[in-house]
């Protein structure tokens, strides 16, 4: 990230936090997939298949397999279509496999630039009775977060991340950046920098979110 340190400064300067964390959200994805694997997080359709209606899966499958045959992102318009295609298999789902759709109706939702119905399904999601496992819901609240931010309260924000920043929660290093970058945004320097720290010295963070934060911590300590 040869430009990151002028950057961030420019986006934090401008409290420009919500095009922070739009232009840095690659960064969180792909954290968010390693963690995924290191869990066995991409098993988890394999154990829906064995758990959940065959009919269900077969559905599923078939929806997904035509979004990916016609190139998700091709067009707004597509990816919009696909999205209500996808809610809509999902209000008639057993749970695992309506949050499954959800999550890919709300990446798409996004990837269209309709954050809000994106925003709506991740804070769905991230309910306690949205029939998703703990760690797809922690995965839900980390993403309504990140995109929250700049258009709710930084109170509110942080109170979804807080109990993502616990040490045995998988997202806690990406939770803990974010709040970081909360705490920055409303001059809370010492706090941000101990949160930062903490990612800096934990050696089973992503390396990508682990320099983040160090490019985060370089600015703080300019």
């Amino acid at each position: 990230m040869p430009d990151i340190f002028d950057e961030v400064a420019d986006d934090l300067r401008a409290e420009r936090t919500r095009k922070f964390m739009v232009r840095y959200a690659g960064v969180f994805i792909a954290a968010a997939g390693l963690v995924l694997i290191g869990i066995g997080g991409w098993k988890t359709l394999q154990w829906y298949h064995q758990r959940e209606n065959t009919r269900a899966a077969t559905a599923y499958l078939a929806l997904t397999d035509r979004i990916a045959a016609a190139g998700a992102g091709a067009t707004k318009a597509s990816d919009l279509a696909d999205a209500k295609s996808l809610v809509a298999f999902a209000a008639k789902a057993p749970a695992g496999y309506a949050a499954l759709a959800r999550f890919r109706a709300a990446a798409l939702y996004q990837g269209a630039g309709d954050t809000k119905d994106a925003e709506a399904l991740w804070s769905q999601l991230g309910a306690a009775d949205s029939g998703a496992d703990a760690t797809l819901r922690g995965l839900a609240n980390l993403l309504w977060a990140q995109h929250a931010m700049g258009t709710v309260p930084n109170a509110t924000v942080m109170a979804r991340l807080q109990p993502l920043m616990a040490g045995s929660n998988p997202w806690h290093d990406m939770a803990q950046v974010s709040a970081a970058v909360l705490d920055m945004q409303d001059g809370k320097t010492s706090a941000a920098t101990t949160l930062l720290g903490e990612v800096t010295a934990d050696p089973a963070a992503p390396a990508n979110v682990r320099n983040l934060a160090e490019g985060l911590m370089a600015k703080l300590n300019g």
